[in-house]
Formats: C-alpha cells, structure tokens, sequence
C-alpha cells in the first residue's frame, strides 16, 4: 500500500460580485493526511459591464500576445523518465470504426457563445483594454433554473437559456479580483496569469462554482516568478450574476505557505479539472515545476461542498504522487452527476475518477478507474478520505494527428504575406503562409459524468476510417465500478468510437441525463468542412447513429498560433476542452469551438473587426446548443 500526502491545503477567502472488458488490475490504496493552515484576506468587488470595441492597436507580441505557462514549464509530456514502458499496442492496431453519416441538426436550440474579439476587448474601467489576445479559447459551460454561465480563456459572461446576456462580458482577471492582463501604457505592466477556466452548478446547494488557474508574474516584465494557486468562486445566492465568493488554494508545492515540497517546485497545477458528489467537491491538477523540465504527475484535492457553499473554509485533502499501471496519473478527470441521478453512496459516500494511460503518445488499450470513498468525512475537521485506482482493459486509442480544414478567407494569413500590411504587427515580416492545420493535441482523459451506477468519459484518438488516411476520430467509455469490500474493480458497460470518413471529430464533452440519455459534444472539419459545433447521442445501451452539425463553420480557422511568423508550426491551437452538461429539464446543453464568421483581408481593413468577430489575430468563436433527447 503506498502512502502519500493529504493535507488541508492553504486556502484564502475572499468576496466577489458578478453584476450585470478486462481483468482488472492490483487496486490501489492511499490515506495518510496533514493538516496545515488557511487564511482569509479581505474582499473585492467585480462591475462587468459591457464588452469595450476599441481599435485593436497590435503593437506586437509583447503587447497583444503572452505565452503560454506550458511553454515555460514545459507541455504535459508523458514520457516522463524512468516511467514509461514502450508502446502498449502495435501500430497496425490503429482503430478503424466505420464512418458515421453527417445530418443537419441547425434547426434546433442553439446561440454564438463568446469569440475572440468578446475576449480580447472585454473589460471596463480599470479592466478597459488589458486583454490579451489568445488561443486556444478552452471552454467552460454550467446551467441551472434557466441560467447559463459561459466562459472562456479569459472571460465569462451569465446568459438566459433562450440567448439573452444577463451580465456583461467580464475579463476573469476582473472577476476574481486580480491585477489587469496587461495595462498599455509605457512602460507596459503585467498581471496576473490566469487559464483554463471551469464551471459547475450545484443543484443540491443552489451554488455556483467557477474555477481557474493562476500564476504570479513579474509586474515588469510579465515573467512567471513562482507562486501559482487554483482560484475557486463560489456564488453566495442561486443567482450566477450576483456575489461570489473566492477560496484560494495554493499549487505551489515547493515546502512554502504550509504546501508540501515536491521535486522541481515552484510547481503549476495545471489544467484544474472539477468535479462533486453528494458530498465533496474536487480539483484535480496536472503539477509541472515552473522553472524546470519535468512533470509530477496528477494532483487530487477534496473538500467539503457544503463548507464552500456556505462560505466556511474546509479542510482541504490533497493527493500527490498518484501512479496508474507503469506510469503517472494524469489529467485525472473528477466526475459530475446530473439532476434527478443517484449520487454515489458506497463507502460512506464515493466520487469516481477516469484517466487515460497512453503514456508513450502512441496507441494504448487501457483506462483507469478512480474512486475516492467516505466523502461524508469532508465534513469533518479531520476528513478520512482514501483514493482506490484500478486499471481495466478497454478499446484502442491513441495520439490523434492534426486536422485539415477547408480552404477560404483568411485575413490574417494574407496580411502577413502582404509586404506593406506584415509590418502593422510589430517585428513580423511578409511572407507566405500555408492554410493552418487544426491541433488534435493529445488524447487524454476528457470530461467525467457519473449516473446510475457508470462513470462516462471519452478521449481524441487517431481513426482510420475506410477511405481516407488517419484522422482524428472520439473514443468513448461507460464503466460500471463494483467493489469486493473496500476493494475496487471495474468493467467496460459499453464503448466505441465517432468518427467521420475524411474528417475529424476532436475535443470531445460527455454529459448524460438522470434516464441515462447521453451526448458528445465536439468540433468537426476536414477538407471539405469548415471548422463546426456537432454532436452525437450515446447511451449505455446504444452506440451513436450519426453526427450532428448544430452550426456549421462559416471559414477556415485563421490564428496566429500556427503561423511561423510568430514561430507556430502550421498547426493552430485548438482547446484543450469542450463542455456538457444536462439541466434540470433533462436537456443537454454542450458548447464547443467552431468558426462562426467568414472575413477577407479587405473586409477586416474596412472595419477592423469583422462586425465584432475577430481582430487581425484570431477568428475563433464558440457554439452553444441544446439538446432534448
């Protein structure tokens, strides 16, 4: 039995408002835990008012673009030294589903969600033209009793369910208090660093929570300088566009502020994903050291859902060291139960837990199962929480490559091959570009549903589909957990794969009602498909019949991320997520990145926006759409 650190991990409080099928594997056992302090440290106050269209004056990378944490500490890399085993299934084994049919299903519910322009001119009064422009979007989606919260890298904004903004378009540095993304003035000032945003809305509690990564940089220079925490607000009434509340946790790591000392640290825990049961609510982070190589695998905190909601602060039980069959847990992925489902209430109450294990980026045939049990103990001063793990055999997946996308008016890509127009992004030089490429990114573990008695999950995964060469393609799984005493073992209830011949389904968000009634959101292009919000049905008992389109993309992707004049590669960002999640209705509602606008390099220099879709930068944009099964 290994035994491994849990701690009542720093946490601060503040105040905010929001206005306007195989045998299963050795289980694993870990329940040692510390206590360590909290603090409280004051309140703020948000006013989000409308988004701010100001010209974007692009004066260059040092004022309109910032880098990425994972370029600085390093991007998630799983073949971690001394940790990784050679490919777990052979190359010839790349899975080959059958194409799905493509219908038109832009009749139904469905409304733009926050783009590029909305994020990079969101803002007001001190907030006022302080963001970035960015990719990729990364996209955070909960709804309840007809509201819907909405968020992206780095804004939010409340909507009704029929379409309708409830507040205005708010830089998440402005809601959680913190210091502006950058303030143009001269010299230039930084602030802080924040990503990867979340959300999830607590029918048991009325709450609203919303969760983001932060790191501390360098007024100055914008550098990272160490410290970094997962910021968690917490609404104080069942109204999303009113006060919150703001918990603290630090991801430092490095033996400071009562954290524990892991190798490498200062450490960023990267990536927060959230998840709750009935009893506890959960983040779990990817920890990477800021100023070395390397990587320290997955991190699991546990608190009391009850405390955050009525604004105590809990005791924090955090694991650390966590290992899945040879290698490192990852992007452990905590899940959510939707409204009218039974939470899970063996061994004292238990939150389940999925990850992949493709460690060597290449093809594996594994999952893994994590529960944590006695949840009910969160309560407690001193919980008495323990994490099972559990590897089970499961279908093939694997690295997904990147995706073509249809050729068509790309703005940017033509300025830049422009001589005279290049120089109006400062130090770019004209030359030609190619059409970019879409990023397939990685196939870890996306979002985590649990409902009568099975965990849902799914990963990109490379696809060979009958005529065409690979793609990236959706794999699927529904486990059924079952326990021997307080072992913990696992079985595939049904699984499979959505792919299209000649194109591509990536970025993948599960969610399923209290009937058991599933959908995958996701993007879908190729060569003859402009970048697209689809979806398709799924359930324990029956495999997808047909992709979805709910908006179809109007152009091609058009970012500065894969150009090479800004040291891209030929591959744009594509979020690392897409969201879903199923109201009280029983509707689901996913949301997901597509191109909702088409512009030429004439029409951009005519009004320097495309009618509020895009700067020069960027064109992303983001979908919204209901479902009734």
């Amino acid at each position: 039995m290994r035994k491994v650190l849990v701690l009542l991990a720093a946490l601060s409080l503040l105040a905010t408002a929001f206005a306007s099928p195989a045998a299963a594997a050795r289980p694993d056992k870990v329940t040692h835990q510390k206590v360590t302090h909290i603090t409280r440290a004051g309140t703020t106050a948000l006013h989000g008012g409308a988004a701010r269209a100001v010209e974007d004056d692009e004066d260059g990378p040092d004022d309109e673009i910032r880098p990425d944490p994972e370029e600085a500490a390093e991007e998630l890399d799983k073949q971690v030294p001394n940790s990784q085993s050679a490919a777990h299934v052979p190359s010839s084994h790349i899975p080959r589903p059958a194409g799905l049919p493509v219908v038109d299903a832009t009749g139904g519910t469905g409304f733009n969600g926050l783009n590029h322009f909305d994020n990079r001119f969101a803002g007001t009064g001190d907030y006022a033209n302080t963001q970035f422009s960015l990719e990729p979007p990364d996209q955070a989606l909960c709804v309840g009793n007809g509201q819907i919260v909405e968020s992206v890298n780095t804004v939010l904004r409340v909507r009704s369910t029929d379409g309708g903004s409830l507040s205005g378009i708010v830089p998440i540095n402005q809601f959680f208090g913190l210091a502006p993304e950058i303030v143009r003035s001269d010299p230039l000032v930084f602030g802080d660093f924040t990503s990867d945003p979340k959300c999830y809305f607590d029918h048991d509690t009325q709450r609203w929570f919303i969760t983001i990564l932060q790191l501390d940089v360098d007024p100055d220079t914008g550098d990272f300088v160490g410290p970094s925490s997962v910021l968690i607000a917490v609404s104080t009434t069942a109204n999303p566009a009113g006060a919150y509340r703001i918990f603290k946790i630090d991801t430092t790591n490095d033996g400071s502020n009562g954290t524990p000392d892991h190798e490498g640290c200062p450490c960023l825990g990267d990536q927060p994903l959230i998840g709750a049961d009935a009893n506890g609510f959960y983040v779990t982070t990817n920890e990477f050291p800021v100023f070395e190589d390397g990587f320290n695998g997955g991190v699991v905190y546990a608190m009391s859902k009850t405390a955050l909601a009525a604004g105590t602060l809990p005791t924090v039980v955090l694991f650390d060291n966590l290992t899945q069959a040879e290698g490192p847990g990852y992007s452990i992925q905590p899940a959510t139960t939707p409204f009218g489902a039974d939470y899970a209430t063996e061994n004292g109450g238990t939150e389940y837990f999925l990850s992949a294990l493709d460690f060597d980026a290449t093809l594996d045939d594994r999952i893994t199962t994590w529960a944590a049990t006695n949840t009910s103990s969160l309560d407690d001063a001193t919980p008495d929480v323990t994490l099972h793990e559990v590897t089970i055999g499961s279908e093939v997946y694997g690295q997904p490559p990147d995706a073509i996308q249809k050729d068509g008016p790309t703005p940017l890509r033509a300025a830049l091959g422009i001589k005279d127009l290049a120089p109006l992004i400062s130090g770019v030089k004209a030359q030609t570009e190619h059409l970019n490429l879409i990023a397939g990114n990685d196939d870890r573990m996306n979002q985590t549903v649990y409902v009568n008695g099975t965990v849902w999950g799914a990963v990109n995964t490379v696809v060979k589909t009958a005529n065409g060469p690979t793609r990236v393609g959706l794999a699927w799984f529904i486990v059924t957990p079952r326990w021997s005493g307080d072992d913990l073992g696992a079985d595939i209830a049904n699984q499979g794969y959505v792919a299209v011949n000649n194109a591509n389904a990536l970025f993948p968000a599960i969610a399923a009602n209290a009937n058991g009634d599933g959908v995958i959101g996701f993007s879908l292009v190729g060569p003859s498909i402009y970048p697209s919000a689809a979806y398709a049905r799924v359930s324990a008992t029956s495999d997808p019949d047909a992709v979805h389109v709910v908006a179809w993309g109007e152009g091609p992707a058009d970012g500065f991320t894969g150009y090479r004049s800004f040291g891209g590669s030929g591959t744009e960002r594509w979020g690392d997520y897409s969201a879903a999640v199923s109201d009280e209705n029983g509707n689901i509602w996913f949301a997901t990145e597509y191109i909702g606008q088409s512009c030429t390099l004439n029409e951009f220099l005519n009004d320097f926006n495309c009618g509020g879709t895009r700067t020069l930068l960027a064109n992303w944009g983001t979908f919204i759409a209901q479902v009734t099964p």
